[in-house]
């Protein structure tokens, strides 16, 4: 039977005695997770900043009006061709209304729909930005904008004024970051907006919205549904866009299948839409883990090379306690409770180390123009990464000891004593 007691007991001397390479292999452990930990959590805060400012501003399904060519040309109706192979250079588009038929039903029967956190309406209409001599091309959003708060993070992208100020004034409009710049406008001013058709409409600028995409920035703006509606001289069933944001994400692709076959309508889902996008950010998560990983493994290595070289400096010691008695599992219990001790203090020190880190750049200032809101670096301090570093620090220490450990084991002493 195993005395744990003595074989314990004798393992702390080991480690005593050896001061410094025990400190040099708890320092690799430690090393090893503390820098994992604090890799693995702002990596993985960043991309996590930079899904949101993407995602957030994309709804799970998106349903519009897409403008395409006619899916059957007229020579497709003539019956004497019909067997034949026909082909039509030049197709254009047909024309068509930007406008949802049967919008306002539609976001009734997804705003009963069980999967459905919320749909909104959106208007989408070119226009050009007037102020003084100066003439600018964009777009304005017509949305309902407490339902757009409730549903997307819009209000961390408002710099200035608020989303209550646009609900409250029929003639506001929260003008882009890019825009307010360009045209030296502030929170208070007033704006002149020009359809395609000529007519012109005054705004008062009720806040500043800066989504931090320079491209969004610098031609879009909102303002309420029915203002639109109004600049445009349309009835108040007139919706562009209907913007549906789900329960489960996962959902996202059947449904927007399904609506189209329904509704007979694009509906375009998150996936579609941020393809680009959600590669790239695969790739980043896969780089950190990659390096995350590799800087684990760096630690084993250590901690394998100290046990071994330590085996070599403790020959006299293990063919003493085989003569006295002890056996080659005895032995190899004794070795790899020194790894196990290191990985354990080691790991439970770089944990704290790494949360110390995270807690430092979590903390430090991060100012650019591009995100106003975001006054400090994004960590994710996520359990999982701390439950994965301790569980790799005891694994790969187990391993690193194992090894040397087990060459321990089938040491014979009478070799060792005689001195060959």
């Amino acid at each position: 039977m195993t005395n744990w007691k003595v074989i314990l007991n004798i393992a702390k001397t080991h480690l005593l005695t050896k001061m410094k390479s025990t400190a040099t292999a708890t320092l690799g452990v430690t090393f090893g997770i503390g820098a994992y930990i604090t890799l693995v959590s702002f990596m993985t805060g960043l991309n996590g900043m930079l899904d949101d400012l993407i995602l957030n501003q994309t709804p799970h399904i998106h349903i519009y009006n897409e403008i395409e060519p006619s899916k059957k040309q007229p020579i497709k109706y003539a019956t004497e061709f019909e067997d034949a192979l026909n082909v039509v250079h030049s197709i254009k588009p047909k024309k068509g209304q930007k406008k949802i038929h049967n919008a306002l039903p539609i976001l009734n029967y997804l705003k009963q729909d069980k999967n459905v956190k919320g749909a909104t309406p959106q208007i989408r209409a070119q226009i050009f930005y007037l102020s003084g001599s100066i003439e600018l091309g964009g777009n304005l959003v017509g949305v309902d904008i407490m339902e757009e708060v409730r549903l997307s993070n819009i209000q961390d992208n408002i710099v200035e004024g608020s989303p209550e100020a646009l609900k409250n004034n029929q003639n506001g409009i929260l003008l882009g970051a890019g825009l307010a710049k360009k045209m030296s406008l502030n929170v208070g001013d007033r704006v002149q907006v020009s359809t395609v058709a000529g007519a012109i409409f005054p705004l008062k600028i009720v806040g500043i919205y800066q989504s931090g995409i320079a491209e969004i920035d610098n031609i879009q703006s909102f303002t309420n549904i029915k203002t639109v509606q109004r600049i445009l001289g349309e009835a108040e069933n007139y919706v562009t866009d209907i913007n549906v944001k789900l329960l489960d994400i996962a959902q996202a692709v059947t449904m927007a299948k399904n609506m189209e076959q329904q509704f007979q309508i694009k509906a375009t889902d998150i996936n579609e839409a941020n393809a680009q996008f959600e590669t790239g950010s695969n790739i980043r998560n896969l780089i950190t883990y990659a390096v995350s990983i590799t800087l684990l493994i760096v630690a084993g290595f250590g901690i394998y090379n100290i046990l071994n070289m330590l085996i070599y400096e403790k020959m006299k010691d293990i063919a003493i306690l085989k003569a006295t008695g002890f056996s080659g599992r005895d032995v190899q219990l004794i070795f790899m409770s020194q790894a196990m001790i290191i990985g354990t203090i080691g790991g439970i020190i770089g944990l704290v180390v790494g949360f110390g880190l995270s807690v430092l750049i979590d903390n430090a200032p991060f100012n650019t123009e591009a995100l106003p809101t975001i006054t400090t670096y994004p960590v994710n301090f996520k359990v999982g990464y701390y439950i994965i570093g301790i569980t790799f620090a005891l694994l790969s220490t187990f391993i690193a000891g194992y090894l040397p450990s087990n060459k321990a084991r089938r040491i014979d002493p009478v070799r060792i004593i005689r001195g060959t």
